[in-house]
């Protein structure tokens, strides 16, 4: 059969075509319901899970990564590739990105990708680094963000931003019967920190607690972005679990 025939024949090529796309999307679907899930399900020795939805100030500094556009120049997905390993560490997994609404994943890299890069700095750097780039890398092309360290963070809203997200299934309790699931499933500790009630309280604390901007008198933008960054990559330890653990999942 010539090509021309689908060429000149509108129809004919609308029909092969949606053929085509269904074959596709036949090949790309039908695995899905010949497994059990998609996300590995990562422990740690207690038993509790891995990864955590993030705190009120991680998710604040979270929403200030995505207003900055941090996304456009920088993935947050490591492919399972030896380069990429060496360079970046373990490939990422899909549980380190179940609570994220939207996903960083990304498509292209200008800078390098920040899957890993919490714990990979020091607070100060990072500070530095966002208030001007070449100051800790010369030939950086990266702009200078010095209004995260003037702007105090608002976060007024937090307990509606955190609600939000509980409605698109982000485990944060609101209820005695959800703090317990919470505890039991990430730990007292962790629960603590997903309470939606105390959601003020705990972003202060863990704010002045880490004092991430040099600043302990304010609570600035830069603090939200930095606690974001330094949990990046430091929920699971790979190091604790055979590599064949999560090769099934894939």
């Amino acid at each position: 059969m010539k090509h021309e025939i689908f060429e000149t024949n509108i129809g004919l090529l609308i029909i092969f075509t949606m053929i085509a796309i269904s074959i596709g999307g036949l090949v790309e679907i039908t695995p899905l319901f010949y497994i059990n899930d998609t996300v590995e399900d990562v422990r740690r020795a207690d038993g509790t899970q891995a990864v955590r939805p993030y705190t009120p100030l991680e998710q604040r500094g979270r929403d200030i990564y995505t207003r900055e556009g941090c996304y456009n120049c920088h993935s947050q997905m490591i492919r399972p590739f030896r380069d990429e390993a060496l360079r970046y560490g373990h490939y990422s997994l899909a549980a380190e990105s179940q609570y994220d609404h939207p996903f960083q994943w990304g498509s292209k890299r200008t800078g390098p990708d920040l899957a890993r890069v919490g714990g990979k700095y020091s607070d100060t750097w990072h500070v530095k680094h966002l208030v001007r780039p070449k100051s800790v890398v010369p030939e950086s092309i990266m702009p200078n963000y010095p209004w995260l360290l003037e702007n105090d963070l608002d976060y007024s809203d937090i307990q509606a931003r955190m609600e939000a997200l509980k409605k698109v299934g982000v485990p944060y309790s609101l209820t005695q019967e959800e703090y317990d699931s919470n505890v039991k499933q990430f730990g007292k500790a962790v629960a603590d920190k997903l309470d939606i009630t105390r959601a003020d309280e705990n972003l202060v604390s863990e704010a002045q607690d880490n004092n991430r901007d040099g600043i302990p008198s304010r609570i600035t933008e830069m603090d939200a972005l930095v606690a974001y960054l330094q949990m990046l990559g430091t929920l699971i330890d790979f190091k604790a679990h055979d590599e064949h653990e999560f090769i099934k999942a894939r």
